[in-house]
């Protein structure tokens, strides 16, 4: 017996030395009786499992039985056999169950294949157990074992250095501690703190494990040796605490300068990433208390009710030092500062291309073109205060009529975007005058451009707008005074806004219902306040007005903005609903309760109404909606809509359509443009006018360096404009694209987020009533408020633009403007040569003497002329040719010589892309006061050279100012004095 097993034994070595080819000795010794023989086995099938693992299957039913002997000694190591065994078999589960048996045999820092699979089963488990646990409030024990493997890949993290990894396995598996530890190992803490930061605001779509990280954030910000403040705040607007940050701004404000100037940073930060209520709440905390100038209203051509004043909003402020420093606070937080600083940039650096006007201005041949492109010069001059097309053009404006008129004036507003002072002048000779005399279109257009210019800021204009829509009669007039009181009340909650517009929803007129079902969202936007979606909710399945029923879904939609998981019970209510519209309003609000989650519950729930849904207006909203919910993700929007893009329902390719223009804006995304290419070639005709839209979304701010096939859809946009056979729908969409792809002067992108990761309301909103341009038109000038100006602009310690430079570490032609568009050159007229008639020659040939004979006949002298006029026009096509050849060398030199950075003056227009390598002259006297990676934005500057004087950037004018003025300084003087003598 001892003979045979040793000659087994000496056999089975042999056959390891040299190679074997089976396993099946091996696999005998465990029949064997003896302990040691299994042993044996089992450490030499642990050597050879992975080629010989099919054999090895046979049999591992007997292994599975050691293991579950308690009273064999090598338990760990039948366990480690049996789960690779079934992890060639591909049962993971029951692999990652027997490597758990395994305990301190399976080396997690080894890297198989095998290890990388076990252990990557390990944390997924560990991490739906710990969901279970922390989130969902569940009672259940988690394996000990399994937290062991966990601890040992963090531990492998620690050891590799590898802290980003521990920072998203810790965020993932809720283990705050492990995400304490790893940022407090790492090197570069303040780096680390940044990523988990830029993780928590994108990725974590649960609010109470956001705000759990972020508290975690918050401390270890505060323990630095030097406190990020700035980023602190930012986390503090998140979670919602503005006393938090008055704390921190009040700590600040009384120190020595540095800190001061570091104050002006953190405000223009949360001016640009909180929402209007936590920002009031915040000067409330100051102290700071908003209030209009003092004096008699501007009149408006015998207009009788009190207006507000012109000048900005201003802040209470005493003579003290810190109450000067409060006061410059205040104007920050106001907006009077941020928002007149983005105006002068835009007027400024507008760079419009006027041809591209003058083209769809040629191919308007009807109603609905000739709205378009009033649009489409709304939306290319954006916030610039250039008219000039307007003022240009009045005959031709003067073709609008009814509601044409209506946008064609409202877009005065979109034009003069944030221009607050003197918007009332403005718009004197078209607002509500007494007794009424103009159009209720122009008076209503009016209205609406009025809060267009104070979107998200009104305070001033609020009164005003409140009484005229108080006093109006008309329906043209009020449906204009609601919106234009909704976007200027644009998420103040105001309780008194919100019932005047409900007081004028109850009218239950179509027109009026409307705007006010949008302008009371608008209000409430994010609130998700109960009564007034009870109040909404019912009022919608009372009206027979389909258009009020659209109006309140939008509003609706925004008031779940925001809630998450908060808003799906009424999410809930609105998808049952028998009613379509409601039912598509139940679409936009997952949208919205969700916007920029990536949530994959809310997407599934998309999908499955866009495939499963009887009507194709909910349909369609299902479909756009995936597009709010994935544009802090944009690279899975193409990979999500690809197959609904190809659908055989035409309004879910445009919803597709749609979609991709949302999440992908401004990207230029290879991915987004493949998909959206052949769609504006497809047979429905408002599938076409959608993809037109999408691509300008997405190309929005590109040059031919960052997306060779810009050129590509231009000339389609231009082609689809001009062709006269083409369906007017369609030009619709071609003309629009031209004013989204030069939007705001072309310094302008589309975006939904800021710079700081947060989602920026207004371009939402903007986004989202734009999506209703195909029920109405009037709405497509809600897009602007999407625009996001790409500036940098760089302030002293007074607030003000000083002279200086930055430095952009990247070639002049990656980010510069595309090319203007050329005019068509005139073709030089050749002279061709007369043609000689033979009965010409005849003649010619008969005048002559008798002596010449007709062989001798000299060609007429107009022929010789004309051969040396064409050899003179084929030395000038020759001169011309040489020069071209010249000139195209030239530019291959330039292009060879282009520098490699270059300098840009303040304020610099810095497209997002280009943000990473932007810095400040080395040679330059200013600093910033933060040291952030990438420039972008509001920079506060230091200033190293305190006493010496600094050069200030004068202020612009608006370009209706400064006609106004030019033409003043033209009047002729009075004549002198002189005698008159007959």
């Amino acid at each position: 017996y001892y003979i045979t097993n040793n000659l087994r034994m000496t056999a089975t070595i042999s056959y390891s030395s040299a190679g074997i080819t089976s396993a099946a000795g091996v696999i005998s010794l465990l029949d064997e009786p003896q302990i040691e023989l299994k042993i044996f086995a089992l450490n030499k099938l642990n050597l050879i499992v992975h080629e010989f693992w099919a054999e090895i299957s046979d049999v591992v039913d007997k292994i599975e039985i050691l293991y579950e002997d308690e009273s064999f000694e090598e338990r760990e190591l039948s366990a480690l056999v049996a789960s690779k065994v079934y992890y060639h078999l591909g049962a993971y589960d029951e692999a990652l169950h027997y490597a758990l048996g395994a305990a301190s045999l399976l080396d997690v820092n080894q890297s198989s294949e095998y290890v990388d699979t076990v252990v990557a089963r390990a944390i997924d488990q560990y991490i739906t157990q710990r969901i279970k646990l922390c989130d969902d409030g569940n009672d259940i024990t988690i394996d000990s074992r399994l937290e062991l493997i966990v601890e040992k890949m963090f531990q492998r993290c620690f050891d590799d250095g590898k802290y980003k990894q521990a920072v998203g396995i810790a965020l993932e598996t809720r283990r705050y501690d492990m995400l304490e530890s790893a940022i407090m190992k790492s090197d570069d803490i303040p780096s680390l703190l940044s990523y988990a930061l830029g993780i928590a605001m994108t990725l974590l779509q649960k609010r109470t494990v956001r705000n759990t990280v972020l508290q975690v954030l918050v401390r270890l910000y505060t323990n630095l040796s030097e406190p990020d403040y700035t980023n602190m705040c930012q986390c503090y607007i998140y979670l919602n605490e503005p006393q938090t940050v008055v704390n921190i701004l009040n700590k600040l404000v009384s120190g020595s300068e540095d800190e001061l100037l570091m104050v002006f940073q953190i405000c223009f930060d949360v001016y640009e990433s909180a929402t209007q209520h936590f920002i009031d709440e915040v000067m409330e905390g100051l102290g700071i208390k908003q209030k209009k100038e003092e004096g008699t209203a501007m009149e408006v051509e015998s207009s009788e009710p009190v207006k507000p004043s012109e000048e900005p909003v201003k802040t209470v402020a005493q003579d003290s030092a810190i109450d000067k420093k409060r006061a410059q606070v205040g104007s920050i937080l106001s907006g009077e500062i941020p928002i007149t600083l983005k105006s002068q940039f835009l007027i400024r650096k507008n760079s419009s291309d006027m041809l591209v006007l003058k083209n769809c201005k040629d191919a308007s041949r009807n109603a609905v073109c000739h709205t378009a492109t009033v649009i489409a010069n709304s939306l290319m001059h954006a916030g610039t205060t250039c008219d000039a097309f307007l003022r240009d053009n009045l005959d031709w404006l003067a073709k609008a009529t009814n509601w044409a008129k209506f946008t064609a004036t409202a877009s005065i507003g979109v034009i003069h975007h944030g221009h607050e002072t003197n918007a009332l002048k403005l718009m004197s000779s078209y607002l509500p005058k007494e007794p009424a005399s103009g159009s209720p279109y122009q008076e209503g257009g009016a209205l609406y451009a009025l809060g267009m210019i104070h979107a998200n800021h009104g305070a001033a204009i609020i009164p005003y707008l409140s009484e005229q829509l108080q006093t109006a009669t008309n329906e043209t007039v009020k449906h204009g005074g609601c919106l234009g009181l909704g976007l200027a009340a644009m998420t103040s909650k105001s309780s008194d806004i919100y019932e005047q517009l409900k007081n004028n929803l109850y009218q239950d007129d179509a027109i009026i219902g409307e705007a006010a079902g949008i302008s009371m969202g608008l209000v409430m936007m994010g609130s998700l306040d109960e009564d007034a979606l009870s109040d909404m909710v019912q009022y919608a399945h009372e009206t027979q007005h389909e258009k009020i029923l659209r109006g309140l879904s939008l509003g609706i939609a925004m008031i779940c903005y925001g809630q998450l998981e908060a808003a799906d019970p009424t999410i809930q209510s609105l998808t049952d609903d028998k009613d379509p519209v409601l039912r598509m309003c139940g679409m936009y609000s997952v949208g919205m309760a969700y916007a920029g989650t990536g949530n994959n519950k809310a997407i599934r729930r998309l999908l499955h109404v866009a495939v499963s849904d009887v009507n194709d207006d909910v349909r369609r909203a299902a479909v756009i909606s995936i597009g709010f919910l994935l544009f802090n993700a944009p690279e899975q929007c193409p990979n999500v809509v690809s197959l609904l893009s190809e659908s055989y329902n035409s309004h879910v390719r445009y919803g597709a359509a749609l979609a991709l223009g949302i999440s992908c804006a401004g990207s230029g995304m290879k991915e987004a443009l493949s998909i959206l290419e052949p769609m504006i070639n497809d047979p429905v005709n408002y599938v076409r006018q959608g993809a037109l839209l999408a691509s300008a979304m997405v190309l929005v701010q590109q040059n031919d360096h960052m997306c060779p096939k810009l050129k590509t859809f231009k000339d389609l946009f231009t082609k689809t404009m001009s062709d006269k056979h083409e369906d007017v729908m369609v030009k619709f969409g071609a003309i629009l694209a031209q004013g989204i792809i030069n939007a705001g002067g072309r310094n302008c992108t589309i975006s939904m987020r800021t710079q700081y990761g947060h989602t920026n309301v207004p371009s939402v909103v903007g986004l989202l009533v734009f999506t209703h341009t195909w029920f109405w038109f009037p709405l497509a000038h809600f897009l602007c408020l999407a625009f996001q100006p790409t500036y940098l602009i760089g302030l002293n310690k007074d607030l003000k633009m000083p002279v200086m430079k930055f430095k952009s570490c990247a070639k002049p032609s990656a980010y510069a403007y595309p090319p203007l568009l050329e005019p068509p050159k005139e073709k030089e007229k050749e002279k061709v040569s007369t043609a000689i008639l033979s009965t010409t020659a005849k003649k010619a040939a008969k005048s002559k003497t008798a002596a010449t004979t007709p062989m001798e006949v000299d060609p007429p002298a107009t022929a010789a002329a004309e051969k040396k006029e064409e050899k003179k026009v084929e030395e000038k096509k020759d001169e011309k040719k040489e020069e071209k050849k010249e000139k195209g060398d030239d530019e291959k030199k330039e292009k060879k010589e282009e520098a490699k950075c270059e300098l840009i003056a303040n304020p610099a227009r810095v497209l997002v892309e280009q943000r990473n390598v932007m810095d400040i002259e080395s040679s330059s006297r200013y600093s910033s006061v933060w040291n952030r990676n990438g420039l972008g934005g509001f920079i506060v500057l230091r200033d190293t050279k305190g006493g010496v004087e600094e050069d200030i950037i004068e202020t612009l004018q608006p370009t209706a100012a400064a006609e106004e003025t030019t033409t003043e300084e033209k009047e002729p003087s009075p004549p002198e004095p002189f005698e008159y003598t007959e």
